[in-house]
């Protein structure tokens, strides 16, 4: 158990790790590097814990030290107490969770090794939205999706802006890296998925239609917003899908999108 440690100094060292925190292209990199990523907001903090990460150190405004003791307890990494002024200092933005902690990130598995149990996966290409990408991994939970992986270029399901919107969803679907993209998506098929790739245009089949939700094993392939799948990935798919549209619109947001296509690959499925 950790005693809370009074900070006065935005530039003491031990706060290193909660530095520049809007600076996107600097996190984007620093994380990853230096083993870590940011659980900001105390029910992501306490998702993060029972998902097994381990903590590096907590900031926290005086008045969560309390809200946070049983996890503070069960902790031997330290507590950092800090006035609200200078907790922006440090981060750039204003907390106004009150509470940050510093995990330590855990080796990815492969993308053979989530797919041995899976049934229903997620695979996204090129999206680099940390917003999108939080969103459909919440998704992806809610919706009983099994695993995700993600073509080398998606966003980092870990920097602080996508668990924050997933809500800790990150935590519960496990995720792998597709190394050699497109390639690397025969291990996919090699698993015994079929690859459905989904998208707005004219020539796919509604996704109803293909009885998604009657195959065994599903894999859904997602773009990024805007592009879409690349021609490559629209190559390797076994087959592409599509929502109906209706009042003239005529595509979602990959999210919502996402969304709506795991309800249909997901209900009434073989158990």
């Amino acid at each position: 158990m950790a005693e809370p440690i009074v900070v006065e100094d935005p530039d003491d060292p031990r706060l290193h790790d909660y530095t520049g925190l809007t600076d996107v292209e600097l996190r984007r990199r620093r994380e990853p590097a230096e083993g870590l990523f940011i659980a900001e907001g105390e029910k992501v903090i306490r998702r993060a814990r029972e998902a097994g990460y381990a903590m590096r150190s907590m900031l926290l405004s005086a008045k969560w030290v309390d809200v946070m003791r049983d996890v503070i307890d069960r902790s031997d990494a330290p507590v950092y107490v800090v006035e609200p002024a200078l907790a922006e200092k440090v981060t750039g933005y204003h907390v106004h969770r009150g509470a940050l902690a510093s995990m330590r990130r855990t080796p990815l598995p492969t993308a053979s090794e989530v797919l041995r149990t899976a049934r229903r996966v997620v695979v996204m290409e090129s999206v680099n939205d940390h917003t999108n990408i939080g969103a459909i991994f919440r998704s992806a939970a809610a919706l009983g999706m099994d695993a995700v992986l993600l073509s080398p270029d998606c966003a980092d399901p870990l920097y602080r802006r996508s668990v924050k919107v997933s809500m800790g969803a990150v935590f519960s679907v496990p995720y792998a890296r597709v190394e050699t993209w497109p390639r690397g998506l025969e291990t996919v098929r090699e698993a015994g998925f079929r690859l459905l790739a989904l998208t707005p245009g004219e020539d796919a089949r509604i996704l109803d239609e293909v009885g998604a939700h009657r195959m065994e094993r599903v894999a859904l392939m997602l773009g990024a917003e805007g592009s879409g799948l690349s021609a490559r990935a629209l190559a390797a798919a076994d087959e592409r899908v599509r929502i109906p549209m209706a009042h003239g619109v005529d595509s979602l947001n990959v999210g919502a999108a996402a969304a709506v296509a795991f309800y249909a690959v997901t209900t009434g499925r073989p158990r």
